[in-house]
């Protein structure tokens, strides 16, 4: 995979934090767990509940080998996420996040998360008739 860097962009791979000085391209050949700078959420972003379970998953992939707190914490946040959600758009969606997950398929995960951003600020937005979380 090739990737292009502007110039003091960032990009977080396996763990470690690169900054280029200048603008770059980098082929990655094997398989690695990376994140563009753009793609990283700051923790004062994880302002609803999708994008907390954002967050999480977004250190599990960060901090591959040490995500052993970081999946304790999306087990909790997942379960919660289900128990109370009702739209079913939300659970589908849940449910092959949690399968990402499981195949230590993050990036992935992150992405289906994303997507389902604009489907809870509908809801909360009251866009729906359902509610798919209670008031934490």
């Amino acid at each position: 995979m090739k990737i292009s860097l502007r110039a003091g962009e960032r990009i977080y791979i396996n763990g470690a934090v690169l900054r280029v000085d200048r603008k770059v391209s980098v082929e990655l050949v094997n398989d690695v767990m990376f994140l563009l700078e753009g793609q990283v959420m700051q923790a004062s972003d994880a302002t609803t509940a999708m994008r907390q379970l954002y967050f999480i998953v977004q250190l599990m992939l960060m901090n591959p080998t040490d995500i052993r707190d970081a999946a304790a914490l999306y087990g909790q946040h997942h379960a919660a996420l289900c128990a109370v959600c009702e739209s079913r758009e939300m659970l589908d969606g849940l449910a092959a996040i949690d399968k990402l997950v499981g195949a230590t398929r993050y990036f992935e995960a992150l992405k289906r998360i994303r997507a389902l951003f604009p489907v809870e600020q509908a809801i909360l937005a009251g866009a729906t008739t359902e509610t798919p979380f209670e008031a934490a």
